[in-house]
Parts: C-alpha cells; structure tokens; sequence
C-alpha cells in the first residue's frame, strides 16, 4: 500500500495536470456506438438497450467519420472503442471495424459474448481487434436472470474459449457488475476465471443509472462496497490482474489499490462518443439529455466540435453540488463522475465519503 502522504501529492499533481486538460484536451478514446440493439435485456443497462428501434449511421458515414479524425487529429494514443447495444448485430460490422484497421486505428470493443463463434473470433482478428471486454454478471443462474436470457452465461463462456483458442490478442477481459444480489459470488467467479487465459477481470459496481434505477434493492450496500473493494485489493496483492473501473473517487486509503491509476472523468477531456444516430457527447453512460448533445456528425466536423465545444463537461461538478462544499476531498473528485450525478438536484448519486473515507 502506498504511503498516504506520496498519495496526497500524486493527487494533487493530477489535479493541477487536469487544470491543464480543461484548457486543452487530448483525444484518447472514441466510442463509436453501433447499434441500440441488443440480444440480452440486462437489468442494470444504463442505455436501455434490446429490441429498440434505433437510428443507425450509414457504413459511409463512419468511413468519412474515420479519415476526418485521422486527417484532423491523427491515429497516434487514440483507442476506437466499439460498443452498442450488441454491436456484433450491426450486420456491417466488420466493414466498419476493417476501414478502422486499415486507416491505422487500434480498436477494441464492449460484447456480451453470446454471438463469438469460432468464426467470428477468426473474423474478429482479421480486422485488427486488439481488446475485448466480455460481460459475465454472476454465476449462471445468477448472470441469466440478471440479463434477462435463458442460455446467456453458457454462450458467453463459449465466446471467450473461442477469443482464447484464437489467441494472439492484447487483452481479453470479463467485466462483471457487482450487485447486492451477486456480491457474494465473487470467490466463486474468481476460481473458475482464474483457471482460464484471460487477461484481466474487471469488478465494478452496479451504477444508479438507466434501467437499474427501477432496481434499488441491487444496488449496494456500504458494507458491500466496503467487502468489494477490500476483495479486489487482496487479490491485487496476491498479483492478480483483478481492478476496479474507471469510476468514483475512492479516498486515500484504496485510490491506487484497487487500480492501476488515480481517479479522473476523462468525459471531455480524453473521451468523446458518437451516438448511434451520430450525435456527438462525451461519455455514452451519461444522461441523454439535450444540453449534453454537443453535435452530429451529418451536419458537424467531429475535430471542430471536439476542439470548440464540450464546455458542459470541461468544469468541476463540485462547484454546483452542495454536498460538495468544504469537502477537503472535493479537489480531488471534483463532483465524482459526470456519469452518476444528478443534474436535475446538483448531487452526486454515488459518493463514497463515509463509506470509505
């Protein structure tokens, strides 16, 4: 464990280095949002995705999206991050994914696993998939009644032996969304991910947001939270690639414990999202509301509204949250997480001040 002082400093240095970001961001990550639709209907999905109509971009569109973020911002420390929805039901998926390989981007994606095939993994390194993060939400009762699909578990499992049996990738994740209802799960899912290849477990909690909001009695406990994050500390110690997401502030005592770095919503300042509709915003997670709009890629130059735009999400949200005032810990979390706040009462929805610091 860090010593508590060289933490202070470190936040500290982040906090006068994201001063510098709101004054001029850096593009890091780009998510590309293919499709609404999806297979599954999971109960915590904070875009309320499944059988949905959605307004789709035209494979030309992404073309001409792709060579005007090369031409205006280059390929170099950028991630395309390809999700949905389901995205591997965008029946133009590998053209999309195979102009990103061919300009030069490196690109990942967000998948349930339920549609990786052996054929599909094959055509997935064809076009020059470097990480994938597959979901597994539970043990199998447990992961199916949670996503709302008989069988959902078992062919998820299937699509990651399949990834494995390819091999050759840069990351092969399994993301699993801790509820109240799971939590207690979680030695059980450490054994049976341990004994396979992959390459990192990512634990993060269930958030207050989109359809897991009509499902309070999942979200969790301060003493869930507490025994989730002592859990991934312990197995961090123990040199297991297990951490938590890029979510919330967590105090000194586990900012750095549980993960490789120091908190900081990079919505806006390294991530921007196309919608599937083409709609231009920071972070996919983040209430759809019109004022987080920021334009659409028919009418808009995507690196003009990047560079021009964006000040929704260039600002401290502690500066509007109440709660947030005298908080010594305010400097560092700044309002917590654009993603999980309340715009409409000012407050952040998940703040862990009393819980674990």
């Amino acid at each position: 464990m860090l010593n508590v002082d060289v933490k202070n400093k470190n936040l500290q240095t982040l906090a006068e280095y994201r001063r510098g970001l709101l004054k001029k961001p850096e593009l890091r990550n780009l998510f590309l949002e293919l499709t609404l639709r999806c297979n599954e209907r999971c109960i915590h999905c904070g875009s309320s995705c499944g059988d949905v109509p959605s307004e789709e971009l035209e494979v030309a569109e992404y073309d001409r999206l792709l060579r005007e973020v090369k031409e205006d911002l280059g390929t170099g420390r950028k991630m395309l991050c390809i999700t949905g929805g389901e995205p591997l039901l965008r029946k133009e998926f590998f053209e999309i994914t195979e102009t990103a390989d061919k300009l030069g981007f490196n690109w990942g994606m967000t998948s349930n696993g339920t549609l990786i095939t052996k054929d599909v993994a094959r055509d997935l390194k064809r076009v020059g998939m470097k990480t994938i993060s597959i979901s597994i939400d539970g043990l199998e009762q447990t992961h199916d009644k949670f996503r709302r699909t008989p069988g959902g578990y078992a062919k998820a499992m299937q699509g990651i032996e399949n990834l494995l049996e390819v091999g050759g990738w840069r990351n092969v994740q399994v993301t699993t969304v801790v509820t109240h209802e799971n939590i207690g799960q979680l030695d059980e899912l450490f054994g049976i991910f341990d004994k396979m290849d992959i390459d990192s477990w990512r634990v993060i909690n269930i958030e207050p947001i989109g359809r897991a909001k009509a499902h309070p009695e999942l979200i969790l406990t301060p003493d869930d939270y507490r025994y989730m994050f002592e859990f991934i500390r312990n197995k961090r110690i123990g040199g297991q690639p297990v951490c938590y997401g890029c979510s919330h502030y967590l105090g000194t005592e586990y900012e750095r414990e549980v993960r490789d770095w120091y908190y900081l919503c990079t919505a806006g300042l390294y991530t921007a999202s196309i919608m599937c509709n083409g709609d231009i915003t920071a972070c996919l997670d983040i209430e759809r509301r019109p004022e987080f709009i920021q334009g659409n890629i028919r009418r808009d130059r995507f690196s003009d509204v990047w560079l021009n735009r964006f000040q929704e999400f260039r600002r401290d949200l502690s500066d509007d949250a109440e709660m947030c005032k005298g908080c010594p810990e305010a400097a560092f979390c700044r309002g917590d997480a654009f993603h999980s706040y309340n715009f409409d009462e000012h407050r952040p929805e998940v703040c862990f001040k009393g819980i674990l610091f």
